[in-house]
């Protein structure tokens, strides 16, 4: 959380070079490091305005309540507020945040797995990055800039005062309020220390929510890097209108989304010129036509050529493409191009990049029993399940 100010609620005592801090503060931009530490280990604090799923349809502000040490610290003119917590705990806020923690206990092992295996990979990467920067959180961007292109892909390694952060951008990370369920601690104890590897190498265990029925390789959506366990594949899973299954994924705020498996947006084509203008920054004047120049084995679209009266530019890869044809974020860049009588309709499929698991699909072999080293196994192929501690 980055602000001007940051309202804390101590809930139990804490230490602050040995003075103790209990109940309601508010802290500016400090002028060193401040590290509240918990007095016993059942401390815990409350983190108030939080703002979450930034940049995307669901964003807004919730209180959220967190154990560990707080740590503020200043940043671009701003306070900074870190958790400082250990793996197994983050982790238990991690799968009951990233969906809910009534999902099935297989479902939640399952992603206790991927997403510890995530994490210790993107701090090895950060580990091994060597170029300084003043941001606290600035996505790493790759660029391919010309006067007819603009192809650009974002990674999660980019964090310089912290190791990752607590929204979509990394995992969503939303405090202990949400840890409702008994399988959610039962998940991190039976999977704990577990994760993938791929010849004797950490997994980069990616995932997103929907995959609309074909899973995806991660240099479609990345860096050109061939990981041979995330392949394009059928997924007969995600396909499902049943309620209690979704769910068990889907919080609060993500049920506000139930189109996501095949969905449809439709612009004017003033609309669409300018929605473009504003997200682009590039002036196309009345666009006529998309047109899909690249696309993956499973659909998506890596390349789109956008054809305006003033400017024709060629976006890229597909978060760009997502960025730049909604208000937020569209769903995905597996969609096909519809001309109507005064616009375009883009028929779309799936919700994210669809690397690696498929939540939706996950969480129905979850409901259909099928124990959580198969469901690995089934998103990523030719994986060992590894115990680090």
């Amino acid at each position: 959380m980055s602000a001007n100010e940051i309202h804390v609620v101590f809930h139990s005592t804490y230490l602050l070079d040995g003075k103790p801090f209990i109940g309601e503060f508010t802290f500016g931009c400090p002028d060193r490091p401040m590290l509240f530490q918990p007095a016993d280990a059942e401390g815990c604090f409350t983190l108030c305005g939080v703002t979450i799923g930034i940049g995307f349809h669901w964003q807004r502000q919730e209180d959220q309540k967190f154990r560990g040490s707080l740590l503020l610290l200043s940043d671009g003119g701003k306070a900074v507020a870190i958790d400082v917590v250990p793996v197994e705990t983050y982790l238990t806020s991690v799968i009951s945040s990233e969906m809910s923690a009534s999902a099935s206990l297989e479902l939640l092992k399952a992603h206790a797995v991927i997403s510890r295996s995530w994490l210790l990979a993107m701090i090895n990467k950060s580990c091994s990055r060597t170029q300084p920067s003043d941001a606290g959180r600035q996505p790493s961007r790759h660029e391919q800039l010309n006067p007819d292109s603009v192809i650009r892909w974002y990674d999660s390694e980019a964090h310089q005062i912290f190791d990752v952060c607590a929204d979509d951008h990394c995992q969503r990370y939303q405090g202990i309020s949400r840890q409702t369920n008994q399988h959610v601690v039962e998940a991190i104890s039976q999977t704990r220390g577990q994760v993938l590897t791929y010849r004797g190498e950490l997994c980069d265990a990616r995932f997103s929510k929907c995959c609309g029925g074909m899973t995806e390789v991660f240099e479609t959506c990345w860096e050109p890097v061939s990981h041979p366990y995330l392949v394009t594949k059928p997924c007969p899973y995600c396909h499902t209108n049943d309620r209690r299954i979704l769910f068990q994924v889907l919080n609060s705020y993500d049920q506000e989304t139930n189109d996501f498996y095949r969905w449809t947006v439709s612009y004017t084509m003033s609309q669409l010129s300018d929605l473009v203008r504003r997200k682009s920054g590039i002036d196309f004047g009345l666009i006529r036509d998309l047109i899909p120049m690249e696309r993956s084995e499973a659909g998506r679209i890596i390349r789109l050529k956008i054809v305006g009266d003033r400017r024709t530019v060629t976006v890229g890869k597909e978060l760009e493409i997502r960025k730049w044809l909604s208000e937020s974020h569209l769903y995905s860049s597996a969609f096909d191009v519809e001309h109507t009588a005064d616009g375009i309709v883009l028929h779309g499929r799936g919700w994210g990049h669809g690397v690696g698991l498929c939540q939706i699909g996950a969480a129905v072999m979850g409901d259909q029993g099928i124990p959580y080293e198969d469901i690995l196994q089934f998103y990523y192929p030719g994986t060992q399940l590894t115990r680090m501690w």
